[in-house]
């Protein structure tokens, strides 16, 4: 099946994704979610707007050389010729003609009061600018798309004017005609009836690009397949200015997994989970837990009677196998657990715990004690796993035993320049028949603690030195105690490999967070002796 031919798939995160508040990519980083990309099977990849911006016009330098793309063709983005100057002759439009990308997606206005507002011509000129420069590029080789600006708005004011502009585009050889909700207004009933009317009107191959104001970025775009677009844009993770763009993930999940439209080349949709991730990494912008399909919470559960019911049937609680799109089915301890909520997660973590009714109460009775004292089990997976070893074996796993730590910070006022706080942590403790008295400083008490626990026990155990402290977490329980209000505290750790997390509760911060720092070193110590 030719996808390309038969239907779009096309990413718009290194363009209008980038516009996201607080996300900025250098070159190495488009280039690097590129091949992302092109690795879930997307059809078209656009890569920004050379000639407009440096940072786009050296992405596109570097692309021939070093883009190897299997799946995707590189799309170049960039806008009509400007009034009364031939396309031909117009800088911009040179910078798309040159950019070595085989398609060039135009964008152009369709609101009529753009046009006579933003663009400052006449809605004749505005038809000729389309119809120039989508011909010329066209006579140079180059596919052509063109993204129909505030198509929708255009189209409630001024339907006849809205038409013709892509009635111009489409006759002078633009492929598809996406219909862009630049302004991410539309619901999907008012998105199916322009879509069907547009198609049924003008006979042009629709697309749909569709913003997420109103929350229905996704199903617009459903919307606008089933009224017969054939191209459908987004960025990965919805990324994009406002509230983001269509999420092309959950897009693509839908067609092929709900209304059995091969979009993507098949088996690469179950790499979709891994590559949301990965795409996320690079742009430094954490993952939605809660993110259709590939979220961590996408397939996690919860309550004692989900998991009872899951035990028997996983799908009686789940819309598909998650192995579709390469996610997991999680189990979350919680004080909602019930025996069947405990015995799957020791299952998931190694422990076969069905033929001991007696210790699933005790771990099913123990949790729900902890988490009513202020711990948290369904975000601290590490520290359950040591909770369930010692129910298990009988005695919690131990490298060290601390004899006892303390911690003090103080103001160095004699530093002309500011008064600086420098905490100090001292901790003694015995490691593989050794004792240990160790010292260290750092910009808090909590780093110094680890400082100074990590520095004693990386004497016994060498291999704590992969170990970092990777997120740090507080939350105050009792807000209504103010200042002596118990804490929770949350700690990733990584070992470079892979990371986990653990809890600590206690009266104040420094308390909890000790604990927190004891169980994360424990349990990566548990693993590495594995």
């Amino acid at each position: 099946m030719d996808l390309h031919g038969a239907f779009h798939v096309y990413d718009t995160t290194l363009r209008d994704g980038a516009q996201q508040e607080g996300l900025n990519l250098s070159v190495a980083d488009k280039l690097s979610i590129a091949r992302q990309l092109d690795g879930l099977g997307v059809g078209y990849i656009e890569g920004g707007w050379p000639g407009a911006n440096p940072k786009d016009t050296e992405f596109f330098r570097r692309a021939g050389s070093e883009l190897d793309l299997r799946h995707a063709k590189l799309a170049a983005f960039g806008s009509t010729r400007k009034a009364g100057v031939r396309a031909a002759d117009d800088p911009q439009v040179a910078a798309l003609r040159d950019s070595g990308a085989s398609v060039v997606t135009l964008v152009a206005k369709s609101h009529d009061r753009h046009v006579e507002l933003a663009l400052r011509t006449s809605l004749e000129e505005n038809l000729e600018m389309i119809r120039d420069t989508v011909s010329h590029l066209r006579e140079e080789g180059q596919q052509v798309f063109l993204d129909a600006e505030h198509f929708f708005d255009g189209y409630r004011r001024n339907r006849e004017y809205a038409l013709e502009v892509l009635r111009t585009a489409y006759g002078a050889g633009a492929e598809v005609i996406a219909l862009c909700d630049t302004n991410g207004g539309m619901l999907p009933r008012w998105v199916s009836d322009v879509v069907h009317d547009v198609i049924e009107t003008t006979e042009v191959r629709v697309g749909i690009h569709c913003h997420n104001d109103t929350g229905c970025a996704v199903a617009n775009t459903l919307a606008a397949v089933d009224a017969g677009a054939t191209h459908v844009q987004g960025c990965i993770n919805g990324y994009g200015e406002r509230t983001g763009n269509a999420d092309l993930v959950t897009v693509v999940a839908n067609l092929q997994l709900k209304l059995d439209h091969q979009v993507l080349p098949e088996g690469l949709l179950g790499e979709s989970t891994r590559i949301a991730h990965a795409v996320a990494e690079v742009t430094n912008v954490p993952p939605a837990s809660r993110q259709p399909y590939v979220g961590t919470s996408a397939f996690a559960h919860k309550a004692g009677l989900h998991a009872s019911a899951i035990k028997v049937d996983p799908n009686l609680y789940q819309h598909m196998d998650p192995v579709g799109v390469g996610n997991d089915m999680r189990l979350l301890v919680s004080d909602m657990a019930g025996r069947a909520s405990i015995e799957l997660k020791g299952r998931e973590l190694g422990f076969d715990l069905s033929g001991d009714k007696e210790l699933v109460g005790r771990v099913t009775a123990r949790v729900k004690e902890m988490e009513q004292l202020g711990h948290t089990f369904e975000a601290a997976d590490a520290s359950f796993e040591l909770l369930l070893v010692e129910e298990v074996e009988g005695h919690r796993p131990s490298y060290f035993d601390v004899e006892s730590w303390r911690v003090i910070t103080e103001t160095l006022t004699h530093r002309a320049e500011s008064e600086e706080a420098v905490s100090e942590a001292t901790v003694k403790l015995r490691a593989a028949g050794v004792r240990y008295v160790v010292t260290g400083e750092g910009n808090g008490p909590v780093n110094a603690l680890d400082s100074a626990l990590r520095s004693a026990i990386v004497q016994a155990y060498p291999g704590v030195a992969k170990f970092e402290l990777i997120d740090y977490k507080v939350r105050i329980l009792d807000q209504g105690h103010g200042t002596d209000a118990i804490t929770r505290v949350l700690i990733e750790t990584t070992d470079g490999a892979s990371s986990w997390v653990t809890v600590g509760v206690g009266h104040n911060v420094i308390e909890a967070s000790w604990g927190a720092l004891v169980d994360g070193l424990t349990y990566g110590l548990r693993r590495q002796q594995a």
